[in-house]
C-alpha cells in the first residue's frame, strides 16, 4: 500500500509540470505561459512498495485539461533520462526522481492490472482508499479475464495522446494502451469493444466533468 505523506515538496509537482508542459508535443499552450492546476486524478499501488505511481489531471486555462501519469522514484531510473521531468527534495523521503510514468516500466504493468481486473484504483490523497469514480470497461467478449503480466515494449508520443505498446506473456502479438495526454468530457463510460479507464476531473468552474483517461487500440 503506497503512503501518502503530508509534508512538503520543493520544487512542487505544479512547478515542475509548469516548465516540463511546453516541452511536449501534445501541449497547446498559452500566449501568457502555462500555469497548471491540480484537477483530479487517481492513484496506483506498486506491489514492490517502492515506486509512487499517481495519474494526474491537470487544467491550464479555461478549456484545456492535460493527464500526466507520474511516478516517484528514490533513485534514478536506469535509461529514462528522456523521461525525466525533474527531482523534487521531499520533507520524508528526501529526494525524489519524478518521471513521465508513460515510459515507467512499474506503471504500465500496473496499469495493465488495472484494465485487466488485477489492480484498483486508489483515492488521489487518502491512503489505502479505492476511489469508486474510477471505472474500468473490460473488452467485449471477456478478454481481460486472466491477463498476465505486460512488458513495456516502446512508447511514442502523438498529437493528443502517448502510444503504449505492450506485450503481454503467454499472450500473442502487441497491445497498445492510449494515455490521453488532452483529456475530452465525453457521455458513457466505454466504448463497445474497447477497454478503457474512465474517470473524473475538476473544470476551472468549480464543475466536475467526466471522460476516458486511458483506452486499449483495437
Amino acid at each position: 500500500m503506497a503512503v501518502i505523506h503530508r509534508t512538503t515538496m520543493q520544487p512542487t509537482k505544479l512547478e515542475l509540470l509548469a516548465a516540463w508542459l511546453p516541452t511536449r508535443d501534445w501541449y497547446t499552450g498559452r500566449e501568457e505561459g502555462p500555469s497548471p492546476a491540480k484537477a483530479g486524478g487517481f492513484r496506483l499501488d506498486d506491489p514492490a512498495g517502492e515506486v509512487g505511481i499517481e495519474f494526474m489531471v491537470v487544467t491550464d486555462g479555461p478549456e484545456a485539461a492535460y493527464l500526466v501519469p507520474l511516478t516517484y522514484r528514490g533513485a534514478p531510473m536506469d535509461g529514462a533520462e528522456h523521461a525525466l521531468i525533474g527531482t523534487s527534495e521531499h520533507g520524508v523521503l528526501g529526494t525524489r526522481w519524478i518521471y513521465d510514468g508513460a515510459h515507467d516500466p512499474v506503471l504500465v504493468g500496473q496499469l495493465y492490472a488495472l484494465l485487466h481486473g488485477r489492480a484498483v484504483a486508489q483515492a488521489q490523497s487518502v491512503n489505502d482508499t479505492p476511489d469508486p469514480t474510477v471505472s474500468v470497461t473490460p473488452e467485449e467478449g471477456g478478454g481481460a479475464s486472466g491477463a498476465a503480466d505486460a512488458e513495456l515494449v516502446r512508447v511514442t508520443d502523438r498529437s493528443d495522446h502517448t502510444a503504449v505498446v505492450v506485450r503481454a506473456s503467454g499472450a500473442p502479438g502487441e497491445l497498445t494502451l492510449r494515455v490521453r495526454r488532452v483529456l475530452r468530457a465525453t457521455e458513457g463510460d466505454g466504448v463497445p469493444g474497447r477497454a478503457q479507464v474512465t474517470a473524473d476531473w475538476l473544470l476551472p468552474d468549480g464543475s466536475t466533468t467526466r471522460g476516458p483517461y486511458v483506452s486499449v487500440d483495437v
